[in-house]
């Protein structure tokens, strides 16, 4: 019913890059309108990040030849170039420090989509080197686009990574102007085409043999390819170019994957000094679930699931979930949950950001007596103890399933669904065994129950016996071999009662005696 997830922020180095641009507006902040809006950012040393101080450059094998792929500003200020070959790199600088390309990158590209979730409930990784984060509608609680796109660079920064960015109304537009170097460029709704038209084909994410081919062909930024007819592009160059030049233009609009599913409904504040101390934690707790339970109680409707997020000052972020059997926005009930959870948070330099996020959520009304009077208050009741419960053990209730055989007769079921009617009774075991265990057994006649068994090195005497009770396979889901069963209820002379079973038709070549339970 809940869980906890931590994402520790990776080691990183410390190279040295040029402080973050301040964002410059090519539209009046009247342009800005309730629309969809996109802040994507370029991680350009993303990989030599993480490698130590420099010069320092990363490689990674293409076919039968080793090839730099990241350089950092020192190994570039030595004249080396991304696409040269590691032979001709050293042979030009020797003293720069080469590594191969760490496997670690991707995963430190995710650390940093969670940890930009304190800006926005949507963020999402571009591989290789960037990030896109969906700020409709929360660019207001900075101030503005431009203050929100300084926070993120200067975020970064102290992280130790050298970011770009760039604002538009589409996901392509945004990213193109990140990667072409017009970083803190912010474009009103409709000016994305006007903008991406004169930028070099190297701002699109297409593979570099394209690029040089168009080129080859005259055509070297992007409104030259725009103006050519798409039919030819296709046949020469593959579908991937007009499905880029499509997402560029605004015609499409590619969707984006979340690192984390965006909540229905959230609650968050930030610190200007981290919190570290329990009792904070706990006044901030309970004033967030005060915030969203009232805005659950206007929309209608009742928590299955909660999520604590808790971004750390150092760029970590924690992550708590917690489950509900049953809808409920009782603030009290939920800060009673989280009472023995929020010890596992471990704040270290404690944190700048909490936000409770309702991931999941039902249609509530207000409850209302019937002519049963208490029947709510006592359902409500039984709720709150199951979820409480459910915080230090698995609750859960037996609840039938469409088979005859009988490991497969029942399952486990949440506490509150809805369960159909109850098959028909049979005589059944109170105990029934995980996996039938074998046994020797003696029988006077081939269809008759065993008159002597042997179980675990015991022999015992049948006294009485019932059955048999015949089951077939069930051939829609069975291996077509499997045997039928013949179950046995039997009594033996020291008063033991089990549930026996033949595997098999008598007489047939490997058939087997088989215990499958315990009568009371």
């Amino acid at each position: 019913m809940s869980s906890r997830r931590f994402c520790r922020p990776p080691s990183l180095g410390q190279p040295g890059f040029a402080p973050p641009a301040r964002p410059r507006e090519t539209a009046p902040p009247t342009a800005e309108i309730s629309a969809r809006r996109i802040l994507a950012l370029h991680l350009p040393r993303l990989v030599t990040e993480g490698l130590g101080p420099g010069p320092v450059l990363a490689w990674a094998p293409r076919g039968p030849r080793q090839v730099v792929v990241a350089l950092d500003p020192l190994a570039e200020a030595l004249g080396l170039r991304l696409g040269q070959t590691l032979a001709d790199a050293q042979a030009m600088a020797p003293e720069v420090r080469a590594e191969m390309q760490p496997a670690t990158t991707p995963r430190r590209l995710a650390f940093l989509a969670l940890w930009a979730l304190r800006f926005t409930p949507l963020a999402a990784v571009e591989a290789p080197d960037g990030l896109l984060l969906d700020i409709s509608g929360v660019a207001h609680l900075s101030g503005s686009e431009a203050a929100l796109l300084t926070r993120v660079i200067e975020g970064l920064a102290r992280l130790g990574h050298a970011a770009q960015g760039a604002i538009a109304g589409h996901a392509a537009a945004a990213a193109a102007l990140a990667r072409a170097g017009r970083p803190g460029t912010i474009l009103a709704p409709g000016q994305e085409l006007a903008a991406l038209g004169p930028l070099p084909l190297s701002a699109l994410r297409l593979p570099e043999e394209v690029v040089a081919a168009l080129g080859r062909l005259g055509l070297r930024c992007i409104r030259e390819v725009l103006a050519q007819p798409r039919a030819p592009l296709a046949r020469r160059f593959g579908a991937r170019l007009t499905m880029v030049l499509d997402a560029a233009a605004g015609l499409t609009t590619p969707p984006i994957r979340p690192i984390r599913p965006p909540p229905e409904f959230l609650a968050g504040q930030d610190f200007l000094e981290p919190v570290t101390t329990r009792e904070v934690i706990d006044a901030v707790m309970a004033r967030l679930l005060a915030k969203l339970c009232q805005r659950l109680d206007q929309a209608g409707r009742g928590l299955r699931e909660l999520l604590l997020r808790a971004h750390r000052a150092d760029g970590g972020v924690q992550e708590i979930v917690l489950g509900t059997g049953s809808a409920t926005r009782d603030a009290a009930h939920l800060a009673r949950l989280f009472r023995d959870r929020l010890e596992k948070l471990e704040p270290g330099f404690g944190f700048d950001r909490m936000a409770l996020l309702a991931t999941r959520t039902e249609a509530l009304a207000a409850s209302q007596n019937g002519l049963a009077p208490g029947a709510a208050e006592r359902r409500e009741a039984l709720a709150r103890l199951l979820d409480r419960l459910s915080q230090r053990l698995p609750v859960w209730r037996l609840a039938p399933r469409a088979s005859h055989w009988p490991e497969r007769a029942m399952r486990r079921a949440d506490p509150f669904e809805a369960i159909g009617p109850m098959p028909p009774p049979r005589p059944r075991p109170v105990r029934l065994l995980r996996q039938p265990s074998r046994l020797e057994a003696v029988a006077l006649l081939p269809d008759a129950p065993p008159s002597m068994i042997r179980l675990h090195g015991v022999l015992h005497r049948i006294r009485r016996a019932e059955g048999p009770e015949r089951l077939s396979p069930e051939w829609w889901r069975d291996d077509p071999n499997r045997r039928m069963r013949d179950y046995y209820r039997v009594e033996c002379e020291d008063g033991t009662r089990l549930w026996l079973c033949r595997a098999g038709l008598p007489g047939e070549e490997g058939t087997a005696w088989l215990q499958h339970g315990w009568l009371a």
